[in-house]
């Protein structure tokens, strides 16, 4: 994703699941997406090879396939979703993604970097040897809300779904060090499927998706909203109330230079209209249960097994492992203005290296039954942020006006179109607020440099 891009993505989800009638449960159901898909290396021209049945090639590390409607009615309110990655020539610890892609009726392609995405699941591929049994690794993401995204009909009449598959790998080092790559660029091979049931004992809700950021860099050098912190601050709006209101959160710390962020625990804080309403710590679990995939020598699991402890004593993540989405229940939210933020205050980024890719999105149960026409969508993109001379503005629904105002609240100046000139500006910190033509307004923050 393109750094320093806000996007703003509303979408009210109105249809019930399931039929509150149905009495017996549908047997699980398996839409099986990619088998056995090929990726290549990430910084290669990109490859002219088969494609996986129905499947588009974005890079050589990513592919990409619309779901059919058969596929969509299958689903029911709980799903898993299962990943299978198998070694061929790379053999180090990669990162690598899900996304649903909210595409446009009817678009045969699109641009990765322009749609609106969510993360369905993030993962780290293991240090393999395609010569070292086992030579594949399985992951396992349990990810029931998606159910109610899956078989929502208003939405599904304005947008395809599509599903990215995203497994970033490099075969230098395996060119040299696992026998039958020489020369060769393929990196992985993965499988996705979701498995899918419904519960009848759960209640069908109402459903209301707000999108804020996927893969969104975070850091403090060239990734925040805070010059020299590490913070990200994602505005959105509330046109209703909403119960059961929950974040669900994924990042990840990445940074293998010497000192890096990737070795080091740093506490994360949530907060919520300037409120903390949750902090963690990533990592602190073992990494044995993974070893037995890292089937390649590496200074990371090194010969022997370790405690706990001294897991915990610095990684991140594993090697083999996912990465925990992290599901923030905030209760009742009331319509208006509202502002998430993500910050990391002990992050060093030694040597302005290292990112923690931040994606998450807020999903809650609708209190008002809306119909397809109250389906309010809205995209913005502010660039450059930060800005020196001219800033601009682009969304997916008509702006009447764009105001100026500093941080204390005092009106500065309002200018109608895409782009303003602010080279006049002081340098600090200020707010935009954009109003739509339908009287929805958002606000965002723009750094004057």
């Amino acid at each position: 994703m393109k750094q320093n891009l806000l996007y703003f993505f509303i979408i009210v989800l109105a249809v019930p699941f399931y039929g509150k009638d149905m009495k017996l449960p549908l047997p699980p159901s398996t839409v099986l997406l990619f088998d056995e898909a090929v990726f290549y290396d990430m910084y290669a021209t990109t490859v002219n090879q088969p494609l996986p049945s129905g499947a588009v090639r974005l890079s050589n590390s990513t592919y990409t396939k619309k779901m059919t409607d058969a596929q969509l009615d299958s689903f029911g309110n709980q799903v898993t979703m299962n990943v299978t990655i198998g070694a061929l020539c790379d053999n180090y610890d990669r990162l690598a993604h899900v996304f649903l892609a909210f595409v446009p009726k009817g678009a045969s392609s699109y641009d990765t970097n322009a749609v609106t995405k969510i993360e369905l699941g993030r993962f780290i591929t293991p240090f393999m040897n395609k010569n070292v049994s086992p030579t594949s690794v399985p992951y396992s993401f349990q990810i029931d809300n998606a159910g109610a995204i899956f078989k929502d009909v208003s939405l599904r009449n304005q947008y395809d779904f599509w599903i990215e598959f995203t497994v970033l790998g490099v075969p230098y080092a395996a060119q040299t060090q696992v026998a039958g790559c020489a020369s060769r660029i393929d990196t992985f091979k993965g499988s996705l499927s979701f498995v899918t049931d419904i519960n009848t004992s759960i209640p069908a809700v109402n459903n209301l998706l707000i999108p804020m950021a996927a893969v969104k860099s975070l850091n403090n050098y060239a990734g925040t909203d805070e010059p020299g912190q590490t913070i990200r601050i994602l505005s959105f709006a509330l046109n209703s109330t909403i119960n059961n209101a929950t974040f669900n959160l994924i990042t990840s710390n990445h940074g293998a230079n010497s000192g890096g962020e990737e070795y080091v625990r740093r506490q994360h804080y949530i907060y919520l209209n300037d409120q903390e309403i949750f902090s963690y710590k990533p990592g602190g679990v073992s990494c044995e249960p993974y070893r037995q995939y890292n089937t390649q020598g590496n200074g990371i699991y090194g010969t022997n097994p370790q405690s706990a402890a001294w897991w915990a004593s610095w990684n991140n993540w594993c090697p083999g492992s996912t990465i925990p989405i992290r599901k923030i229940n905030v209760g009742t939210m009331l319509p208006g203005n509202h502002a998430f933020m993500i910050s990391v205050p002990d992050a060093q980024f030694v040597g302005q290296q290292g990112d923690f890719p931040l994606s998450v999105y807020l999903q809650g149960e609708a209190v008002n039954v809306l119909g397809v026409k109250d389906i309010s969508v809205a995209e913005v993109k502010i660039y450059p942020n930060p800005v020196v001379n001219i800033v601009k503005i682009s969304s997916s629904k008509k702006i009447r006006e764009t105001e100026i105002y500093s941080v204390d609240g005092k009106f500065i100046r309002r200018f109608s179109g895409c782009e303003a000139d602010v080279s006049d500006l002081l340098s600090g910190i200020y707010i935009l607020k954009v109003n739509f033509e339908n009287g929805v307004s958002f606000k965002h923050k723009m750094i004057k440099q």
